[in-house]
């Protein structure tokens, strides 16, 4: 008997949250429908796919093999069947994409507008988390990574690199004066993050984490107290270039800044159980041409 592609799905879905209960809540349905599609699969292979634990499933060596060979499965015949009915069609459909909130105010919604024209049948739906979202439990298409990723469960396409920029306003340098060399930061006030703290490492040879006096958990904040002349940060070019550019804000040790942390890798990534949909090719081919990184 043939294992039913549904509960496959289902099955994929336990692996990625760790849990049935999990899989029910991102998939909304209920943790019996979850553990009767479980029991199917393994019943009809002869074999235990899952070791159950009172806190969290894990695979066994058989169900790891078997799990790969699904993920690869299933994205083809979801392609296979999207590219059947769509064809000739253009791509529709609710898109979910999340990013850090300074990236979708500075880089996202100026592409709502554009994005909407060329392509009327997506509904767009963007969500902003300072950190990393699980995507299945937050229902997320696709979202947008700054740094390295680690996740190795996603697929990622690379979207660009943005600099990182050490700025002040003209404001606060005319009151405190520029520091001339990295260690004369030590002499001035630092506006950082409160969290993950590597964001408080700046691109400065021998700098290590700077100690801020003022913190935020948010880069548009981080950039608003900036703008306001309370303080020197450290901020990514997506969220300060044209700032720089207008004059707004001043960037530092330019000649001395490190230009390849890692923290300048752009990535939308998605999971790789999912068949990379119509739209959501779509949405990273035309966001990836237009993104002033």
């Amino acid at each position: 008997m043939l294992t039913r592609s549904d509960d496959l799905s289902i099955l994929l879905t336990v692996v990625d949250t760790g849990g049935f209960s999990a899989a029910a809540h991102a998939l909304d349905i209920q943790v019996a429908k979850v553990s009767r599609a479980v029991s199917r699969v393994e019943a009809q292979l002869g074999v235990s796919i899952l070791n159950r634990t009172t806190r969290r499933v894990g695979l066994t060596e058989e169900g790891r093999q078997f799990v790969d060979a699904v993920r690869d499965g299933l994205a083809l015949i979801e392609k296979a069947e999207e590219d059947l009915t769509s064809h000739g069609e253009r791509p529709k459909g609710r898109l979910r994409v999340d990013a850090a909130s300074p990236f979708v105010l500075h880089q996202l919604v100026p592409l709502v507008q554009p994005f909407k024209a060329a392509y009327p049948d997506i509904e767009l739906e963007l969500t902003s988390n300072e950190g990393f979202v699980d995507l299945l439990e937050k229902r997320t298409d696709v979202a947008i990574r700054i740094g390295r990723l680690t996740d190795s469960t996603l697929h990622a396409r690379p979207l660009g690199k943005s600099q990182l920029y050490i700025v002040a306003s003209p404001d606060y340098l005319a009151k405190n004066g520029f520091p001339a060399l990295p260690v004369d930061l030590n002499q001035h006030q630092l506006v950082g993050f409160t969290e993950p703290k590597i964001l408080n490492d700046w691109p400065l040879q021998g700098m290590g984490t700077i100690t801020p006096a003022l913190v935020s958990s948010n880069g548009e904040t981080v950039r608003q107290l900036v703008l306001a002349g309370n303080g020197i940060a450290c901020l990514s070019g997506f969220m300060v270039k044209r700032d720089i550019e207008a004059g707004r804000l001043v960037a530092l040790f330019e000649s001395e800044k490190q230009t390849d942390t890692g923290r300048e890798l752009v990535n939308a990534v998605y999971y790789k159980s999912s068949a990379v949909s119509r739209r959501i090719s779509a949405f990273i081919d035309f966001a990836q041409s237009r993104l002033t990184l």
